[in-house]
């Protein structure tokens, strides 16, 4: 949940726009929020309407349109220069914050005729560097697993078979956490091996479960809580020690213990990782097409799923190799 109390009537009509109309994500709304806020609250600043220099103490309520109407594409990039110089905010924040002010300000002049002119419709999305996302190799994907199954004499892992689970989902489906948090058990249809999640912008999507998921779903099963389980949980597939949906802190908890029962470098790996491994290692060993890992990963854009089809060292090396003038 967040707290529109503070917001100024325009930005809240937004959020409920965004909500409602466009079927955007809780997730997606609180990323909106936060980054208008912040925008409002440096304009504010910025046009020195108030003497508060500390941003997160500055009220935005008071803010009008006509505020909004003194606003040139100039001060948006200001806001940006604002967040590098104070904040050394990374290019890929400073993008999601052009995604949020661009969205907005088309909600303003396109949907309510609020402004007339579009401050940010000229405006860029900072360039990004193009990373290959870290991923687990075969091996110690291997050992992740098999520490998963590795049982302790201490009592400190009751939920064994819950935290097998979810290793394994997360790195034969490629799914998110968000979508793995909210799998429900009437999602999953045994007969064909597959279940339905909800991925970014609430689109449903359909994954196949292969044989390891299936049986490991299965055992948990035969594990899983049933009596005084939360109302409102009681059909969520993965559940926590205080018998409701499983949190993210929860599940993001469960894989740092994993990685570090098998030797794997907490610092480096993740929940999202384990999604990249997936990913990579179906890419890589599979054979799998681009369309299908895209469909499979339930990304919009082809351009995101291809920086999984990045080829590591070896195959690099086998490539110069194969070259027919390398014997000579």
């Amino acid at each position: 949940m967040i707290d529109m109390d503070k917001n100024p009537y325009f930005l809240n009509s937004f959020l409920d726009y965004s909500s409602t109309i466009l079927n955007k994500s809780p997730n997606t709304i609180k990323e909106y929020n936060y980054d208008l806020n912040m925008f409002l609250r440096y304009i504010k600043y910025h046009f020195k309407l108030t003497k508060e220099t500390d941003l997160k103490n500055i009220d935005i309520q008071d803010i009008t349109v006509d505020t909004l109407k003194r606003i040139k594409l100039d001060d948006i990039h200001a806001f940006l220069f604002y967040l590098t110089n104070n904040f050394k905010s990374k290019p890929a924040t400073r993008a999601r914050k052009v995604s949020s002010i661009r969205v907005f300000f088309n909600y303003l002049c396109q949907k309510t005729n609020m402004l007339e002119i579009n401050p940010a419709q000229n405006l860029e999305t900072p360039k990004l560097d193009k990373r290959i996302p870290r991923y687990l190799s075969l091996e110690d994907s291997k050992k992740l697993l098999n520490a998963a199954t590795i049982q302790r004499t201490d009592n400190s892992d009751r939920n064994r078979v819950r935290d097998f689970a979810i290793i394994t989902l997360f790195l034969n489906c490629g799914m998110r956490l968000s979508e793995l948090i909210g799998i429900n058990i009437k999602d999953i249809d045994f007969s064909e091996n597959r279940l339905t999640v909800i991925g970014k912008g609430n689109k449903e999507r359909t994954i196949y479960l292969n044989k390891a998921c299936v049986n490991a779903i299965n055992e948990y099963l035969k594990v899983r809580p049933h009596d005084y389980v939360k109302a409102s949980d009681k059909d969520a597939l993965f559940l926590s020690e205080r018998r409701e949906r499983i949190s993210n802190r929860t599940v993001q908890y469960i894989v740092k213990q994993e990685l570090a029962k098998a030797g794997l470098d907490t610092t480096k790996y993740s929940t999202h990782k384990l999604r990249h491994t997936a990913a990579t290692l179906m890419y890589q060993y599979g054979n799998v097409d681009i369309r299908a890992l895209q469909e499979l990963l339930g990304h919009e854009s082809i351009s995101t799923t291809e920086i999984y089809t990045h080829v590591d060292n070896s195959q690099v090396r086998n490539a110069v190799e194969s070259n027919p003038l390398a014997n000579l």
